[in-house]
């Protein structure tokens, strides 16, 4: 069973989250982001779900001091928030989220996105991944998850790195929102969001393109979805 655990200062929506996902994982709620980072320190959890609101340490601060901590930096962390704005969501994506779920939210797309981040977590790294890939002047080290534009050099969170290896392994395919939620992130189909995305590619292009209103490296295709540049 995974080890999740749930941050939110309200009891009853904690409580719902707790008795959705007790049945198949050992769940633990917290009530404030302080009680959580030292709980998460000491049981090293699968998964933290995470609200932000929250009274003294938002989620967003205790996001980011996951990130800094060697041990918990991989964990990956879902963020269930009343926060619905684009701007919510970059700022949560930025702080190192994995995933984002407005309340109010549906138990079933819960379960199943909860489902998704674990079998994602779980996957080995296949034998078969090259030590590096290079796609014109980008080099992605596959071991150290760095990535190498000739210009500058950058670290990766784990899904950052996981969605640029899907995009520089097909190089001559335009990949689409809802066929990058399934296949690098593993969602059914309709339970995953663009959003996830489009946020994803905005924190790579800002740690590799030049200029961000206009990319070299990943290509945005209107209407279609997204490709990684060759030349």
């Amino acid at each position: 069973m995974a080890e999740i655990l749930v941050v939110d200062d309200e009891e009853a929506v904690a409580r719902i989250i707790e008795r959705a996902l007790c049945r198949e994982h050992h769940v633990r709620v917290c009530y404030s982001a302080v009680e959580a980072l030292k709980v998460a320190r000491r049981i090293n959890p699968d998964l933290i779900i995470l609200d932000i609101v929250m009274p003294g340490m938002s989620g967003l601060e205790a996001c980011r001091e996951l990130r800094r901590d060697p041990v918990l930096k991989s964990v990956p962390i879902l963020f269930m928030t009343a926060l619905s704005r684009v701007e919510d969501r970059v700022e949560g994506f930025e702080a190192g989220a994995d995933d984002y779920l407005t309340k109010p939210f549906d138990i079933r797309e819960l379960v199943l996105r909860v489902k998704a981040i674990l079998r994602r977590a779980r996957m080995e790294p296949p034998e078969s991944r090259p030590l590096q890939i290079t796609i014109g002047a980008l080099t992605l080290d596959c071991q150290t998850h760095e990535v190498d534009t000739g210009e500058k050099k950058a670290l990766l969170t784990p899904v950052e790195f996981d969605l640029l290896y899907h995009l520089m392994t097909h190089p001559d395919q335009i990949l689409s929102s809802e066929r990058l939620l399934r296949e690098v992130w593993d969602y059914p189909s309709d339970t995953g969001s663009p959003d996830l995305v489009r946020m994803h590619i905005k924190n790579l292009r800002h740690k590799i393109e030049p200029n961000i209103r206009t990319p070299r490296f990943i290509l945005t295709v209107s209407r279609h979805g997204y490709t990684i540049a060759s030349e």
